[in-house]
């Protein structure tokens, strides 16, 4: 017999986001290598002593490493995923009934470290993952032959990913450049000569009124086409003037 799912949910559920993760996950082994303690360090100087407690800086440098590794450009899609991913969940340490950072949040508190702290960032988890014996430094020597490949140029990605990554991060808070000032002077030069030219289009359109010759329509007679007469009709036709002689 073919069974039919409901879609059915409960209310409370006794299950731990702990028990929903697979134990092989990535996440898990990011969690496991990389202590990022070091970044309230690092930030520490950006904060004021008293307030309202801000988001854990550790848990929005963990959204950053998120939004690196899944390749997303924007905090509101990067926090989409957040709410759609348990291991994101579990690996920023927030519950299931718990709300997660707005990404509007996230926006200001990137504006206020800036880039070069991002770089920092980055260069002690390279050090970390180096020292873990995740990646190393040692140099490679490929063959250099060239070869005709079938591949998108759109899919090659950048050596220094992360110099890449931080760019497009931060591209929109390039400032545009200030409008040149304008005095009243100039301004005024602009108006009258805007003015003049108004004034001479006028000019033309009524001298071109004004030598305009209007149209006389002349009655002309129709145009009566021929039409081709069936063969007993025109014969019929022309021999009734001979019977009137």
């Amino acid at each position: 017999m073919m069974g039919t799912k409901e879609r059915r949910f409960a209310p409370l559920v006794n299950v731990s986001v702990e028990e929903l993760v697979p134990r092989d996950h990535f996440y898990r082994r990011l969690e496991q290598t990389l202590d990022l303690s070091f970044v309230r360090e690092f930030v520490q100087q950006t904060y004021a002593g008293g307030g309202r407690p801000s988001i854990d800086p550790v848990v929005f440098f963990k959204l950053q490493l998120v939004m690196f590794f899944e390749d997303i450009r924007s905090e509101r899609l990067l926090m989409h995923h957040a709410a759609d991913r348990l291991s994101v969940r579990w690996y920023l340490g927030y519950d299931l009934d718990e709300p997660l950072p707005d990404h509007s949040s996230l926006t200001r508190i990137r504006s206020r470290y800036g880039v070069e702290l991002f770089r920092r960032f980055f260069e002690a988890v390279v050090d970390q993952c180096q020292q873990a014996g995740l990646v190393w430094g040692k140099e490679l020597y490929v063959d250099a032959t060239k070869v005709n490949a079938n591949a998108s140029m759109d899919s090659v990605k950048p050596r220094f990913a992360v110099d890449a990554h931080l760019r497009e991060l931060f591209a929109t808070e390039e400032k545009a450049e200030p409008l040149p000032a304008v005095d009243a002077e100039s301004c005024r030069a602009a108006s009258e000569h805007s003015t003049s030219l108004q004034e001479e289009m006028w000019e033309e359109m009524a001298a071109s009124n004004e030598a305009h010759v209007p149209l006389t329509l002349t009655s002309s007679p129709p145009i009566v086409a021929p039409v081709q007469l069936p063969t007993s009709l025109e014969t019929a036709l022309r021999e009734e003037p001979d019977q009137d002689q």
